[in-house]
């Protein structure tokens, strides 16, 4: 396993780094082998969720941005509020429930030589990490796909895609384990009243799947089209911790705020440019 150091992390800290799993040469080829396979079954099936746009043939953040966007300005003409929450997946590679996976691979009636191939390939893998001068022991990984892995973005888009149905209110924006929920309202206490529902029902899901949030790092924007005084709403939660309602939020590289302005982030990229 190899090791990055995300940006403007402390480099002494081994949580600062992000593990990129290094595959031989056989495994590339056998994923190469396994995605055709299996994506082929997706396409004609139309497995995947409309709402999902990562690592799909003519889906791109770009698209996916354009979307977010054209929700937020139609309900700016037709005087609405949108309400975003913005969820933040701990490590969504690296917690994937194997034996969850396969199951859901049985429920959306996949071959069974497909199900027997991939848990062969995901099981009984061993993993070894070095951290500057420490090397660990040879462990076995109990769950997760492979970081780097070209396989492991539609495996983990499969494992995902039974996410709770939506609402008349409330839609998803989803690009792999990047998720955000959209929420309309023409009044800001209804707006939250959606939002609420919709994550007390996520948590249900989350529980049940083990796959884990980092609320801390999730965050929550109304937007409102600028002139309009809006009072300031109370925070939502998810598993009993709040989240903030902000003025501006990073979402796929680029800064949204909430009179979608754009400012924030051209300013960003001017500088960067200069």
């Amino acid at each position: 396993m190899f090791s990055i150091l995300k940006p403007g992390k402390d480099p002494a800290l081994p949580s600062s780094y992000r593990p990129i799993c290094l595959l031989d040469t056989i495994g590339k080829l056998l994923e190469n082998i396994l995605l055709t396979r299996i994506f082929r079954e997706v396409s004609v099936r139309g497995l995947l969720r409309d709402e999902q746009f990562g690592f799909r043939p003519k889906h791109s953040t770009a698209l996916h941005l354009a979307r977010l966007a054209e929700r937020v300005s139609r309900n700016f003409d037709e005087r609405r509020l949108t309400g975003a929450v913005f969820l933040d997946v701990a490590k969504a590679f690296d917690t994937v429930w194997v034996d969850g996976l396969l199951y859901k691979f049985t429920v959306l009636s996949f071959p069974s030589y497909h199900v027997k191939t991939v848990s062969s390939y995901l099981k009984g893998r061993t993993i070894q990490a070095s951290f500057q001068t420490a090397t660990t022991t040879s462990r076995c990984m109990r769950d997760g796909v492979a970081q780097g892995g070209i396989f492991s973005p539609v495996l983990f888009r499969l494992y995902v895609n039974d996410m709770p149905s939506l609402s008349r209110h409330v839609e998803l924006a989803l690009y792999a384990d990047d998720t955000a929920l959209i929420a309309t309202s023409r009044q800001p206490a209804l707006l939250v009243k959606y939002v609420e529902a919709y994550l007390s029902e996520l948590e249900r899901w989350l529980s049940k799947w083990w796959i884990a949030i980092n609320v801390s790092k999730s965050s929550a924007m109304l937007f409102a089209k600028t002139g309009r005084r809006i009072s300031k709403s109370r925070a939502v939660e998810l598993f009993g911790e709040p989240i903030q309602w902000v003025d501006d939020t990073r979402y796929l590289g680029v800064t949204l705020d909430k009179q979608l302005t754009w400012s924030k982030y051209i300013d960003q990229a001017r500088k960067k440019a200069a």
